[in-house]
């Protein structure tokens, strides 16, 4: 994502530095205090945090036609494992807890079989990040995972010798793609000029070859009911009688 934000930072003419760690709930914590300015953070963490960090989501990535992504539940492709019911006292990888995709979907659709991750797996691991949950269930390090579908389709295409090794089980329903969002201490003025810059990104040379290269067609301005789903789960999973 460098490329993403070295693009803004000159068309605005700002410096820009990337910042990375390890968990969604540290990245958050730095955007609240006003040391993140800009950030592309996970749909799970945006719903959750955008009252408590006062961020707001200035674009979401248009891919493949489409402003949804999925979480996919992934096996290895020689297990034998065809449902989430052939997971149960196995070994499964979270993502981060926070994550929509990769912590929060799984934990609803156990929801709906009546089971917990520590009723239902035999062992769960966090790896902090998609691309570490698909790699470890290519090499049977775990027996699923739950990933982020773009995350997941963009490693089909660049790293398809670790996807061959592995297949999708089952597919959520569609959620609103993770924004960019910016720091409440950002200025109005430069919080516009970032969006508009993000939505008309596709129409320059410079900013189509960035965006062919994340696979995204271009960025749209978020709409809250793509992101109600999430919400709706979160709802049930702290109140199981609305399941």
């Amino acid at each position: 994502y460098h490329h993403l934000f070295e693009y803004l930072g000159k068309e605005l003419d700002y410096q820009t530095q990337l910042i990375q760690r390890k968990t969604y709930t540290e990245i958050n914590e730095l955007i609240g205090k006003g040391q993140i300015d800009v950030a592309f953070i996970c749909t799970g963490p945006y719903v959750t945090g955008m009252e408590e960090y006062g961020f707001e989501a200035l674009a979401t990535p248009i891919v493949r036609g489409s402003p949804y992504y999925h979480a996919y539940l992934i096996v290895n492709k020689y297990s034998g494992i065809k449902t989430i019911e052939d997971l149960k006292g196995r070994r499964f990888a979270f993502t981060d807890p926070e994550s929509n995709t990769g912590a929060l979907v799984p934990q609803y659709w156990l929801s709906q079989l009546g089971e917990t991750p520590t009723t239902f797996f035999k062992d769960v691991q966090y790896t902090f990040s998609h691309d570490n949950s698909i790699i470890a269930v290519s090499e049977l390090l775990v027996d699923g995972a739950s990933v982020d579908s773009h995350i997941w389709e963009y490693y089909n295409l660049t790293n398809m010798n670790i996807t061959a090794k592995t297949i999708v089980i089952k597919k959520s329903i569609p959620f609103g793609s993770p924004p960019i969002v910016a720091s409440k201490y950002l200025s109005t003025d430069l919080k516009r000029n970032i969006q508009a810059l993000l939505l008309n990104m596709h129409e320059s040379q410079s900013g189509k070859e960035i965006l062919k290269g994340l696979m995204i067609d271009r960025f749209d301005a978020p709409q809250e009911e793509w992101y109600q789903d999430v919400k709706r789960m979160k709802s049930v999973l702290n109140n199981p009688r609305l399941n």
